[in-house]
């Protein structure tokens, strides 16, 4: 089953990092969050990976073509122009990198794909998010429930702590940032039918809008609820953050 990844836009909100690279090469712990994205989904056993590339998808392309000279020691020999490989660590990935357009929306890069999916299931997620969602049992859920779509379901932890307190106003307890205020939102991981694509009308079409929308009106998208860890690295605050767990080894992500 192959794994549609979306790593073409701008990533504004993090522009410190996005003006030089795109999002999905920001580092965390010292490799590209795509990477992290990759292993978590290659822990499952899936590893055929289609990433939807755009603004300075280049660098993507440069990363995977030169990625034994990342993972691997070398050593050059300039006079007799041979390079060696030592210590040869990789993955057992395939990897298809696509140009997807660098104005085009989320749904016109999925659309872009349809060659390459054919006529089978697959799974999608956005290129700036980590979790430790078990993919197994979401692939497993959407095939039991005959899905056109289904959807991770998440509850992101809260931004701040709150104050609790009682009808005189008298504070009872605090609370360090509740996850969600009971509220679910889209936290990506979806496995799709390629009857997806008959929602999708073309580069300009936004993904999570009518498509989903449709879907839902006609009852073919669902959610799987996932209760563990998930986190999007919207902000230069959310690497840090994202970095901060990598190196305390309490990164809840890391299932490989």
């Amino acid at each position: 089953m192959k794994i549609l990844i979306l790593a073409g836009g701008y990533g504004t909100r993090i522009s410190e990092e996005s003006d030089i690279r795109p999002k999905p090469m920001v580092e965390i712990g010292g490799k590209p969050i795509l990477w992290h994205i990759m292993k978590i989904y290659a822990a499952h056993g899936f590893t055929d990976f289609v990433i939807l590339l755009g603004y300075k998808g280049i660098q993507i392309k440069e990363y995977f073509a030169n990625y034994f000279l990342h993972q691997s020691d070398v050593t050059f020999d300039l006079k007799n122009n041979k390079m060696t490989i030592h210590q040869n660590f990789t993955e057992d990935w395939k990897v298809t990198l696509i140009d997807t357009g660098i104005d085009t929306m989320t749904g016109g890069r999925i659309l872009r794909a349809k060659k390459y999916v054919e006529n089978e299931t697959f799974m999608l997620t956005y290129g700036d998010g980590v979790s430790d969602v078990n993919i197994s049992e979401l692939v497993e859920y959407h095939k039991n429930n005959k899905n056109t779509l289904t959807m991770t379901a998440v509850q992101p932890e809260g931004r701040y702590g709150i104050v609790r307190f009682d009808e005189s106003n008298a504070v009872t307890h605090f609370e360090e940032k509740p996850r969600g205020d009971e509220h679910w939102i889209n936290g990506g991981f979806f496995v799709c039918e390629p009857q997806i694509f008959d929602y999708i009308e073309g580069d300009s079409t936004i993904f999570e809008r009518t498509p989903l929308e449709k879907l839902s009106s006609a009852q073919k998208l669902h959610v799987f609820k996932h209760y563990g860890f998930w986190k999007c690295m919207d902000t230069l605050r959310d690497k840090q953050q994202l970095n901060e767990l990598w190196h305390k080894n309490e990164a809840k992500w890391k299932v490989w």
